[in-house]
């Protein structure tokens, strides 16, 4: 007698019609969406709201203290469920870190289908996070829980941040150099996966990228050279870069050549594991970007490939370049690299 056959493993992104920040909504339409909510009054301790679209809201509380708030959330982008605990865990810490912050604690956001995934399963995403958290040195506190058509991990993340150290993704200047925390391409990545074309060499470059703290940005904040902070997620570069221009008011130049990539997301994007989000990115900021001669389509859709858990990205005086990548390299950022700079003229985006 033949002995019953093993039902096939579950595969976590099956259950998504996208994955990681790759499902955020166009930077277009939500730019429609939000387009009348500044309007309402907001006090003067909120440092921080939606008007830049920075990674979180920073509220003062006395001349000391600032609490630093953000939720992020998203469906799977890879099938272990302890590592897409663990990458939904570290990018939504990301946020506090990118304003500066110093994270306190965290309250979980679980949307699971209870009828088509096992206990088992959902505890082992529940488990990822919670060891992301650790980590971080924070509690997850509470949370709260849905049944869903497809699963959804994320965190609501608390901080606090001195109110003289609050960097925002506003605020650089000209001749500020920019600088990349975390090489680009997780979306390429990702797109792979999905297709079952990525190798598991790819796949460690993919986890090990997106589930490294941005721990950086406590100690980059209390750098006076250090005018603008943020990180890269859904946007992708040139999007978070965009922001940076628009809320300084100047241009900024990049260098297609010193953007720093993961191992093999040049070619994979050459055969064409290139995701939804990042055409989408193009269309909603396309027209704000300038791009030089040399840069194709692969490149385009590298500039724009949404990163789920990013790198951070700085915008510093010159004189403290070596300080910041000291920073970043004391961190475990190895591939940080200066990709550009920004000059007086025109919101806008220029790659060569």
């Amino acid at each position: 007698m033949n002995a019953p056959e093993s039902p096939a493993p579950i595969r976590l992104t099956s259950f998504s019609h996208g994955g990681g920040c790759g499902c955020k909504i166009a930077p277009g339409v939500l730019a429609e969406i939000l387009k009348s909510s500044s309007r309402f009054p907001v006090p003067p301790q909120l440092l921080v709201g939606i008007e830049t679209a920075d990674d979180a809201a920073v509220y003062q509380l006395n001349d000391e203290q600032a609490i630093v708030a953000t939720t992020d959330f998203f469906m799977p982008i890879v099938d272990d469920p302890y590592d897409f605990g663990r990458i939904a865990a570290t990018n939504a810490i990301s946020d506090v870190y990118a304003m500066g912050g110093t994270p306190i604690m965290a309250l979980a956001l679980v949307a699971m289908p209870i009828d088509r995934l096992p206990v088992e399963t959902i505890r082992a995403i529940i488990e990822g996070g919670e060891s992301v958290c650790a980590a971080a040195g924070i509690p997850i506190a509470g949370g709260h829980t849905i049944d869903s058509v497809e699963p959804i991990y994320g965190l609501v993340v608390l901080g606090v941040v001195h109110p003289k150290n609050l960097k925002r993704n506003a605020g650089a200047r000209a001749g500020d150099k920019l600088i990349l925390g975390k090489p680009l391409g997780v979306g390429v990545l990702s797109a792979a996966l999905k297709k079952e074309a990525l190798s598991p060499e790819g796949y460690a470059a993919m986890i090990d990228n997106t589930t490294r703290l941005n721990v950086s940005g406590r100690s980059l904040s209390t750098l006076e050279g250090v005018h603008a902070l943020t990180d890269v997620t859904g946007f992708g570069l040139l999007g978070h870069a965009l922001e940076i221009s628009r809320g300084s008011r100047l241009q900024m130049r990049i260098s297609m050549q010193q953007v720093p990539l993961i191992d093999g997301v040049a070619r994979l994007a050459a055969d064409g594991f290139v995701t939804g989000a990042s055409g989408r990115n193009w269309a909603g900021y396309g027209a704000d970007v300038r791009l030089g001669s040399g840069i194709g389509a692969v490149e385009q859709a590298l500039l724009t490939d949404p990163q789920t858990s990013g790198g951070l990205l700085v915008a510093c005086d010159p004189a403290s370049v070596d300080e910041v990548l000291e920073i970043f390299r004391r961190d475990g950022f190895a591939a940080a690299a200066v990709i550009g700079e920004l000059e007086m003229g025109e919101p806008l985006v220029i790659v060569d």
